[in-house]
């Protein structure tokens, strides 16, 4: 059986007005038959949290659900917090504190858990903490800042559901490039990962090897560091790291991005309908054109007579002027236009 989907949510994704994240999250659980469980443990908010994620999935059409918040490594212990994730089609992760959260999931029966949900199918997605703790190393805590210093942030073990990575979150929000560049400096075998706000990598297996799709209004952008060169070993304390041969990605909403490979995805052109409706219409109207100028070649008795059918007849004969008009003269026939 192949892996379930990774949804990776940079955090602040729409919940009111167009929730496609959300939406996307429960069709691929299941739908009508969706069993989610929902991890707030790296929130501070309580009940409330899981109260405004159980409305939302219901309202999407989940069948069921629960939620899964052990507050100590011995409550990740509970079986009956583990029967749960066994259970379920779809594990959400919250935000929060992410080393509050992989501090009390990782390496515990529930992480074990949530990680055979992943083994089996099911879909395992987290949104800001619960996106950062799904790769191997996470970003602990640090400062903003475009330019990556030496000490600015801080690396601990994730779950490892995306391997060789390291994930951040409210990635172009709070200018968090620098603190992620750190981390690929020092340790260039790792991807980097940043996903903005209201967006959303969905990561799947295909034909043996990792593949990510973006969803939502904001970008997601990745580092390569494999071929880089860096200072990041002999760098003092808080001094400005060189970072020289990073392969820089910024994916938009649509594109596909092969993580065992570190390329792009090449899609075919889809062309929108309304868009190609108008197309059609140019080039209609491209046509009529040409035929108009074409008929400027043709003979003026020709001219007249489409000119006379053209022209509406609105006047009635008791109507028409009486004056006396002058005679038109005559015009010779041309060749392949009759008299």
């Amino acid at each position: 059986m192949p892996k379930g989907p990774l949804m990776i949510i940079g955090g602040a994704e729409d919940k009111v007005r167009k929730p496609t994240i959300l939406e996307h999250f429960v069709a691929l659980s299941g739908g009508p038959d969706a069993r989610i469980a929902v991890v707030p443990t790296a929130s501070s908010l309580g009940r409330e949290v899981v109260e405004v994620y159980d409305a939302l999935f219901s309202k999407f059409g989940a069948a069921r659900v629960d939620a899964v918040r052990p507050e100590s490594r011995e409550e990740a212990h509970d079986a009956s917090l583990v029967e749960v994730l066994d259970e379920a089609t779809g594990v959400f992760m919250t935000g929060g504190n992410q080393l509050k959260l992989s501090s009390i999931v990782c390496g515990t029966p529930v992480g074990e858990a949530i990680l055979r949900a992943h083994e089996r199918g099911a879909v395992v997605a987290g949104t800001s903490a619960g996106a950062s703790i799904q790769s191997s190393h996470m970003v602990a805590f640090g400062v903003g800042g475009s330019t990556p210093k030496q000490r600015m942030t801080q690396v601990a073990a994730g779950l490892g559901l995306v391997d060789a990575a390291v994930i951040d979150q409210h990635f172009d929000q709070r200018n968090r490039y620098g603190r992620l560049l750190m981390i690929v400096a020092q340790s260039p075998q790792l991807l980097g990962i940043g996903v903005d706000e209201d967006t959303c990598g969905l990561v799947e297996d295909v034909d043996g090897e990792r593949v990510m799709r973006v969803l939502g209004r904001g970008a997601v952008t990745v580092f390569d560091g494999s071929r880089m060169v860096s200072n990041a070993h002999e760098a003092k304390r808080s001094a400005p790291l060189l970072a020289s041969g990073i392969v820089f990605h910024t994916l938009p909403e649509g594109t596909v991005f092969n993580l065992s490979t570190r390329s792009l995805v090449p899609q075919d052109a889809v062309v929108d309908p309304e868009d190609a409706e108008e197309l059609a219409e140019a080039s209609r109207d491209l046509r009529q054109l040409a035929r108009d100028i074409a008929a400027a070649d043709a003979a003026p008795a020709a001219i007249r007579r489409r000119l006379r059918m053209r022209r509406p007849r609105t006047a009635s004969v008791a109507t028409r002027p009486t004056e006396p008009t002058e005679p038109i003269e005559p015009i010779e026939p041309t060749e392949g236009d009759p008299a």
